[in-house]
């Protein structure tokens, strides 16, 4: 009959054994939220609301780690590859994960291979405004000024290969008027030439010219959304101002394809817990912006969907970078 010590150490080796897979299975430290652009941008602003929220329901810190860098690419390279045991999430927008693998031969990853959904965060709309120099006050008075004066059809976009880019051509190839787009270095250079008068015409995502345009400083002519946000409920959609287009962008939580199926829903459920939080939505709309709750499922079939309506946009385009 074995000792009570050869017992005691029998019970202390399989209580050993047990928990290692566990142990080795689990992430660990702090939650990482890399984020592939500058503090203070709107991708930055959706991790940051979400973080503040996201870490009591995981009982661990949450920490967003800004990486900026070749456009947004240099951090989804980074992750891609990531081991298991790397508490980490990428929050990407479609610049990221849908242009950037169109129009590189090699963007260092593959959305579909190398991540997975987790939730989405928000969406959110476009707008094109003008600068208040610009003698127009509806779309198709502006479309008509385009046309008549060519040399003025430049728009500007917060930078080129971005989605406010891709949208502008949508809209010059619907109503007929060949543009000239003009990239900038983010949103604020953009909003400067515009109220400057630099630059006619600008495409960016609606949150961002929407305070310019309560100043009186710009005016938005149009949003893309199918309906007038409730933000701005004045000004109409393209579709009710003639042009019959409408799209949308979006933020949302990536994994690293190593993470385990078990995880990838749990930190879903956690961020959709977050994003159906009555104070978080308040922050969100105070922002000017709309909070997605969504199950990685219902990610991953939105995503598809997404890359089939903008993929023959982005290709077609004739973009390189």
């Amino acid at each position: 009959m074995p000792s009570r010590r050869q017992l005691l150490s029998l019970t202390a080796a399989l209580a050993a054994s047990t928990a290692l897979p566990a142990r080795s299975q689990s992430a660990e430290g702090p939650l990482r939220i890399v984020v592939p652009y500058a503090p203070g941008g709107s991708t930055d602003r959706v991790a940051r609301l979400v973080a503040d929220k996201l870490g009591p329901k995981l009982g661990t810190t949450v920490v967003v780690d800004n990486r900026t860098g070749a456009g947004g690419r240099l951090a989804a390279q980074q992750l891609r590859g990531a081991p298991a045991s790397q508490n980490v999430l990428l929050m990407a927008n479609p610049a990221v994960m849908l242009v950037a693998p169109l129009v590189f031969k090699d963007a260092g990853y593959d959305p579909e291979k190398d991540f997975v959904a987790v939730s989405q965060a928000n969406s959110y709309e476009f707008g094109v405004a003008v600068g208040a120099g610009v003698p127009v006050r509806e779309l198709n008075h502006l479309l008509a000024w385009l046309r008549a004066n060519p040399q003025q059809a430049n728009f500007g976009v917060p930078a080129t290969g971005s989605l406010p880019h891709f949208f502008g051509l949508m809209v010059g190839e619907k109503a007929g008027v060949k543009a000239q787009v003009v990239g900038y270095r983010g949103s604020g250079p953009l909003a400067t030439d515009l109220m400057g008068g630099q630059v006619p015409v600008a495409f960016d995502t609606f949150d961002t010219l929407l305070p310019l345009h309560e100043a009186g400083k710009i005016r938005i002519l149009a949003v893309s959304s199918a309906h007038r946000s409730p933000f701005a409920p004045a000004i109409p959609t393209f579709r009710e101002a003639g042009l019959d287009i409408s799209a949308d962008g979006w933020n949302t939580f990536f994994a690293p394809a190593s993470t385990p199926t078990a995880r990838v829903e749990q930190l879903g459920q956690a961020i959709r817990d977050v994003m159906q939080d009555p104070d978080t939505v308040k922050r969100f709309q105070d922002a000017r912006m709309r909070p997605v709750a969504s199950t990685p499922a219902q990610t991953r079939a939105s995503l598809a969907a997404y890359r089939a309506q903008w993929a023959p946009v982005v290709q077609t385009s004739g973009y390189q970078p």
